[in-house]
């Protein structure tokens, strides 16, 4: 799986565009008779909800895993302390990890992580608010990770991001 540019997104999207996105990548994942899971840090599981108003959603929705902390990022995706400690939580090398140790927990052909700075606090002149890794994976494929950086408050943030990742997941499973 390769990911070529994103299409444009709508700057802030709204819940009918989560919703819309949401239900393409329903119907993709249907087609590709694969499962999804999320692993979700600066979204809060907002993917997992996006995916799960869905109707019928457990045909294709195998689980959401929420890790804000390094220590849950360890225990429940596999994340090496190590690679915390080097690169911090968000990073591409963090996401690679979490992707695939999502892949490694459980039974779904596709996976989307995502970790970033939501702010309103928290950002570095090195990753400022806004800063967002995403990261998609399908079973028995490479991880890829790619960087974003959001603009507005705490909340457009987030929807950008749950946006970019529901595409990503679209994109690869229909390439």
């Amino acid at each position: 799986m390769s990911l070529p540019p994103l299409p444009p997104l709508p700057s802030v999207p709204t819940d009918a565009d989560l919703a819309a996105l949401a239900g393409e990548v329903a119907a993709a994942a249907l087609a590709a008779k694969l499962m999804l899971v999320t692993a979700e840090s600066c979204t809060g599981g907002w993917i997992a909800k996006a995916l799960t108003d869905l109707p019928g959603s457990s045909a294709w929705f195998d689980a959401g895993v929420v890790t804000y902390s390094y220590e849950a990022k360890e225990a429940l995706l596999g994340v090496n302390p190590r690679t915390l400690e080097r690169t911090g939580a968000v990073s591409e090398e963090t996401v690679l990890e979490m992707v695939s140790g999502a892949l490694a927990r459980f039974g779904a052909g596709m996976a989307v992580a995502v970790t970033g700075i939501a702010g309103p606090s928290g950002g570095t002149p090195d990753k400022p608010v806004g800063t967002v890794w995403i990261g998609w994976k399908r079973r028995g494929g490479y991880a890829h990770g790619r960087q974003f950086h959001f603009d507005g408050d705490r909340e457009a943030i987030r929807r950008q991001t749950v946006a970019a990742a529901l595409v990503g997941v679209r994109k690869a499973l229909t390439d």
